[in-house]
């Protein structure tokens, strides 16, 4: 379960433990206990995609 309310600058989330994604998790992004539930802050400058850092970008020296 996952309440979702969009507000200038950003999402804030309600989720139960076992809905919260890696970077939440590790605390990439703002996160509150609250009784059983988190709430979670994904600023609108914070990209909501994988968890992984981008892959594809590493650079190899030569």
């Amino acid at each position: 379960m996952t309440f979702r309310l969009k507000l200038p600058g950003g999402t804030l989330k309600v989720k139960r433990k076992e809905d919260l994604r890696k970077r939440e998790q590790q605390r990439q992004v703002p996160v509150w206990k609250l009784g059983g539930y988190f709430i979670v802050w994904w600023p609108d400058s914070m990209p909501s995609g994988p968890s992984s850092s981008r892959r594809g970008t590493e650079t190899t020296g030569s």
